[in-house]
């Protein structure tokens, strides 16, 4: 039987675990050759297209009604220049795809990085007016999920899943044991910071949901996370424990420490291959303020609701030496 749905950023970590529950229903798409054959050598069906770009002629994609775009370029720091061409035109090539094979489901993975401002933002809301984006990425994500929408045609839903963790995770864990064994982490305002993560298993069951939802609104977007508030340290220290480590914090007053971050970003984008600072002040936030999605509508318009407690997802993650 033909794939029926397309998977972008196939070998990416949340296309890769999407590809992998649909099975010989899904066929992936990614532009990394070595990348491409190794899918292809372990049975899963791929194709070979570099985004933006036309999508190329293969019987792979003949049957295609349902696309699941999650390709993309995701970082705290980079070029602007950079996300446009990944997030925006790179959107706006699959959208060119879906309408010509008249693909009649299109969920694109967007961010609740467009919501992010320096300040406490609990149980945000999809239709909370946006801030001006904080970071270049974040623009990008805007942009493209402004596209998404003016193509009712192809019925697009837009999911916004929020810190995703777990087996497969090349990012959030590995990243943050990094941190921790190299210098002390920043503790702000006493430690108020609180946040929501999301278990991979649990973006995935929300993909499948997306897929398969029914009258829904076209262009419709929804918050995805675990639906647990923890505080930062909390979420350090379980890992940590987890890991063997035993995590150093420091206490630092936040003003001068973000505009210290600003100076590096700037520096670093003096650079002609600029790379990321040490610490920006997007991740600065992060262990400063608190922050968590509302994911009510969700579980009401897409019949979803997250399974896995992040206590089950560390076990998860330890227990298949899968950290990072």
């Amino acid at each position: 039987m033909a794939a029926r749905v397309l998977v972008t950023g196939a070998t990416g970590f949340l296309g890769g675990a999407v590809l992998r529950r649909l099975g010989d229903n899904g066929v992936g798409q990614g532009r990394n050759p070595s990348h491409c054959a190794a899918l292809d050598a372990a049975g899963i069906n791929v194709v070979n297209w570099t985004l933006p770009g036309a999508a190329p002629q293969s019987p792979q994609l003949a049957q295609v009604d349902t696309i699941v775009h999650c390709a993309g370029l995701s970082s705290p720091f980079g070029r602007a220049e950079a996300f446009h061409a990944a997030n925006v035109l790179g959107t706006a090539s699959v959208l060119n795809f879906a309408r010509l094979q008249g693909v009649k489901r299109f969920v694109f993975i967007s961010s609740p990085s467009i919501y992010f401002a320096l300040s406490d933002q609990l149980d945000v809301p999809e239709d909370m007016p946006l801030p001006p984006a904080f970071t270049p990425y974040a623009q990008s994500k805007i942009a493209a999920e402004q596209l998404v929408r003016a193509a009712p045609e192809v019925g697009p839903i837009i999911l916004r899943p929020r810190g995703i963790y777990g087996r497969g995770d090349s990012a959030l864990l590995p990243r943050l044991l990094k941190a921790t064994t190299t210098r002390a982490l920043p503790r702000f305002r006493q430690g108020q910071a609180r946040i929501d993560l999301t278990y991979i298993d649990d973006v995935v069951d929300a993909v499948m949901s997306a897929i398969s939802a029914k009258q829904l609104q076209e262009g419709r977007a929804f918050n995805i996370s675990g639906g647990e508030v923890l505080p930062i340290s909390e979420i350090v220290e379980s890992v940590c424990e987890r890991a063997g480590i035993v995590p150093r914090w420091r206490d630092m007053p936040l003003a001068p420490t973000l505009f210290a971050a600003r100076v590096a970003e700037t520096l670093a984008l003096m650079r002609r291959d600029p790379r990321e600072p040490v610490v920006s002040r997007y991740s600065l936030g992060l262990f400063a303020y608190q922050q968590s999605l509302d994911i009510s509508r969700a579980r009401d318009g897409l019949g979803w609701a997250p399974r896995v407690a992040f206590a089950e997802g560390l076990d998860r993650v330890f227990d298949q030496g899968e950290a990072g």
